[in-house]
């Protein structure tokens, strides 16, 4: 495997790990106990291998993940919807603006992406020099 495609593995897996965390936080009321070791073994199988710390910008990005659903599930808003059926009438209050929430989610992501992508650019130390040609 390329070393570029592990880098972006590596990326991906700590962005899941950490949109994992969050996730426990934000229901850490009702079923984030339950959620917890999922994250945990994520960290302890990308903590223990070599070179993982080149995709910790990843957890950076992890705050998009939230952020999306966030703005999937107030899709209709800003404010009230209401959804008429035969059986009557439903409606939610209160729905925030999902075009804010996809925006934050979406620099949240370059965020991360372009940290990795600064960091991954760095030269190595101890490389030979490259012949200009």
């Amino acid at each position: 495997m390329t070393s570029n495609r592990r880098d972006w593995l590596l990326f991906t897996g700590w962005l899941l790990t950490g949109a994992c965390y969050l996730l426990v936080l934000l229901t850490v009321l009702s079923i984030g106990i339950f959620i917890l070791p999922l994250p945990v073994a994520g960290t302890l199988l990308l903590a223990t291998r070599r070179g993982t710390d080149r995709g910790l910008p990843g957890l950076v990005s992890s705050a998009s993940l939230p952020m999306f659903l966030l703005a999937y599930l107030n899709r209709h808003g800003p404010g009230t919807y209401c959804e008429h059926s035969a059986g009557g009438e439903s409606c939610t209050d209160g729905l925030l603006n999902p075009w804010l929430l996809l925006l934050g989610g979406l620099l949240a992501l370059a965020a991360g992406v372009a940290l990795f992508l600064k960091v991954h650019r760095r030269p190595v130390p101890n490389s030979p020099a490259r012949e200009p040609w």
